[in-house]
């Protein structure tokens, strides 16, 4: 029997990181919300490495912070490592990583859920969505409860007709041996939606007390104190080292004599799995001409002994894994506490989702996260926070927010999906952003806290500060661009004392900040200034100036690509009617439906010559006004 149990504006499906972000951001907004999940105790869990950022990902982390996100303050609240990544190289592939403490992370986030006014945290398991003449206006879980709202966010994680396989065993589950989610897969189907299967890993975890670390390489964090949120202001000093180590012949060749055990291999597992990060198997076939790899070995945090052997993702059989443990230096005698393990589960192919996260089926549900077809924490929750602030706007009657990829890394990660698909679990590399330089980690509060702020989830307090900042970035990179540095005995010793050429003629400060050995301290020294300048605001002037010319290059291809997206597509145009379109073209025009000529241009099988034939479409208005 069902029964009426409640009126939202907004539902969200799950408490992963998706639905974390999701949820917080629609209620923040204003926006009565209601998070469902099948397990209360399983709220931001990391059911894989306990860790945060690293290389695209982490600027992710900074992008959902400056647009009012949590993650990046839960991680400054909670975790046992920071490292600043890259740092030998620019600062378009710097990234922040830290190691988690994944307990206090996951209690940290639910204690912040449980506090937000306008969001009801509850457990269940969410079977059916209820759905009116093509509008989603509510679900009914298992117990039949019935909780209508105006729109539905799904953030199911690896859940949906989850399986868990380890060597020659299968069984349905969600990870961690958590109950999946397997009726509200087949009424996706019901609904319509088309659903692929993809898999992914996790390694074993060992007992730390039974590694010999004196066979390992230390990994400390950074002495710098450092943090994710713009916002924080205390920092984690006490840090906990991780260690190095590599896998030996003896691994390898253990690996070799039970292929044939491996479900990888086996024809077991149908689900394709995350080409960048293989199981050890996988690496030994693809790569055996490397004599080792890499094994780091992660604290699961301070109140626990279990280790995370990074490296040794693999779903061969437990007793296998025991033999594959000890083979590798330093875990001779390590003590195995889980069995490492591989998930199946559904996507949606996310093509059926506007740029929105809105699905194209069904008017008024989103979907985010894993869901969608990606991997990583961060991607699921920078889906998470759109898919919360467009739901939540949707239900509120405003218009909806969508980030170009010029805007954002989450920009490029959703318009990869909704408009190329993905034909595995989809992970961000920096090399997937064109606007690499644009989107780096130290400037994207300067990208985003004016969409946060105006959509409401930036304080005042916090867009003043950002706008003072702002400003005082302005002055001082105007106040180097007018001074004029003489070439004395002192400038001339210096400039030589950095291995740079001395000064014919005097010199623009901001000229003399463009050469490569010289940095803004130096700058400092032979420029003194009268006000003392924020450490952030300095290395704003310094990469501002000194990258200027291809900061500018980059800025002249953004407003090309604004021309193009400014051309829109009309809703109602018929593909069939455009003649000399190639046929690829044309089917693969009518599956994603862009909303503009740029994003058209993206689609797989959407040739230049295709694109020239839709302009000219458009532009001789074939098309009814809409």
């Amino acid at each position: 029997m069902s029964y009426e149990a409640g009126n939202y504006d907004v539902i969200v499906i799950g408490a992963g990181h998706a639905g974390c972000e999701a949820g917080l951001s629609a209620a923040r907004m204003g926006a009565k919300t209601l998070i469902l999940t099948i397990n209360l105790d399983m709220i931001a869990f990391m059911p894989c490495n306990p860790s945060v950022g690293g290389p695209a990902k982490g600027i992710v982390v900074r992008e959902i912070d400056a647009l009012g996100g949590e993650m990046a303050k839960n991680i400054d609240k909670t975790h046992i490592q920071m490292r600043m990544l890259n740092t030998g190289k620019g600062p378009a592939v710097r990234a922040l990583r830290a190691q988690a403490d994944k307990f206090a992370y996951q209690h940290e986030l639910k204690k912040t859920l449980e506090n937000e006014k306008n969001i009801t945290l509850m457990q269940g398991m969410v079977e059916q969505l209820i759905v009116e003449d093509g509008v989603c206006t509510g679900v009914i879980t298992k117990t039949g409860a019935v909780f209508k709202a105006t729109t539905v966010v799904i953030t199911t994680g690896t859940f949906l007709r989850g399986e868990i396989i380890l060597g020659e065993l299968k069984y349905s589950s969600g990870p961690n041996n958590q109950q999946p989610s397997v009726k509200l897969s087949e009424n996706l189907e019901e609904l319509g939606f088309e659903l692929v299967r993809f898999k992914t890993g996790t390694p074993p975890r060992v007992n730390s007390h039974t590694i010999d670390y004196s066979k390992t390489e230390i990994q400390p964090g950074d002495d710098v104190p450092r943090a994710f949120s713009y916002e924080t202001t205390k920092f984690i000093t006490d840090q906990l080292p991780c260690w190095l180590t590599y896998t030996s012949d003896e691994t390898h060749q253990i690996i070799e004599a039970n292929l044939h055990r491996s479900p990888m291999y086996s024809g077991m597992i149908k689900g394709t799995g995350p080409r960048y990060c293989p199981s050890i198997e996988d690496k030994v076939v693809r790569f055996n001409d490397k004599p080792r790899h890499q094994v780091f070995l992660e604290p699961e945090g301070r109140n626990t002994n279990e280790v995370y052997v990074q490296g040794l993702s693999t779903s061969l059989p437990e007793e296998v894994q025991h033999k594959l443990i000890s083979s590798v230096p330093g875990l001779e005698n390590a003590q195995m506490m889980r069995a490492g393990y591989a998930i199946e589960y559904d996507a949606i192919v996310p093509t059926q989702l506007w740029p929105t996260l809105e699905t194209k089926r069904i008017k008024n549900l989103y979907s985010a996260g894993q869901i969608n077809g990606t991997s990583g924490y961060e991607e699921a929750a920078g889906q998470g926070i759109m898919a919360g602030i467009n739901a939540g706007r949707r239900a509120l009657g405003k218009e909806e927010v969508v980030l170009s990829r010029s805007d954002a890394y989450i920009g490029v990660l959703i318009d990869d999906l909704v408009t190329k698909g993905t034909s595995e679990p989809y992970r961000l590399l920096t090399s997937r952003a064109e606007y690499r330089l644009l989107l780096r980690h130290d400037n994207a509060d300067l990208r985003l806290t004016e969409i946060g702020h105006e959509i409401g989830l930036i304080s005042d307090e916090r867009y003043q500060a950002y706008l003072t900042k702002k400003a005082a970035i302005e002055e001082e990179k105007e106040r180097l661009q007018s001074i004029r540095i003489k070439p004395t005995n002192e400038v001339q010793a210096m400039i030589s004392s950095v291995g740079g050429s001395e000064l014919k003629d005097g010199i623009l400060a901001s000229d003399l900040l463009k050469r490569p050995e010289m940095t803004y301290d130096h700058i400092k020294l032979l420029a003194p200034s009268d006000v003392a300048l924020h450490p952030d605001v300095e290395e704003q002037v310094e990469i501002q100036i000194k990258y200027e010319g291809y900061i500018q290059k980059s800025l002249q291809q953004v407003e090309k690509l604004k021309k193009m997206e400014n051309k829109r597509i009309p809703e109602n145009i018929d593909y069939d009617a455009i003649s000399g379109l190639a046929n690829e073209a044309r089917q693969n025009l009518k599956q994603v439906r862009p909303l503009s000529v740029a994003q058209a241009s993206r689609i797989s099988g959407v040739n230049p010559a295709d694109v020239s034939i839709l302009l000219v479409y458009l532009e001789q208005g074939k098309i009814a006004k809409v």
